[in-house]
């Protein structure tokens, strides 16, 4: 069986679904972030920390969507470590500066 005829079975979709659910879970995150800071009221400080929670966001989704859509190949290439670290970083930020919202 060649590269070209290779059947991936269901690795593909599940990777696919994956990325979709921490995506999800990285938006939900996003929104509480910016619910938070509206709720606590405006500060300098929040509202810095809401556009930076956004800014991960943003960068997360890109690396996402270029996951997902790599996906669709006959033999999907490895995420790059450039592109692991980037959702690394931006999960973890996006952790940081939601809990920055609390205080």
């Amino acid at each position: 069986m060649s590269a070209a005829e290779r059947d991936p079975g269901l690795q593909p979709e599940r990777t696919r679904l994956a990325w979709r659910r921490t995506t999800l879970a990285c938006t939900v995150v996003a929104l509480l972030a910016v619910r938070q800071a509206l709720h606590g009221g405006s500060t300098g400080a929040g509202v810095l920390a809401v556009a930076l929670s956004l800014l991960a966001w943003l960068g997360f989704l890109g690396v996402a969507h270029r996951r997902v859509t790599g996906m669709g190949a006959a033999r999907p290439a490895p995420l790059s470590p450039r592109h692991a670290l980037t959702a690394a970083a931006c999960t973890v930020l996006l952790a940081v500066f939601a809990v920055a919202t609390l205080f």
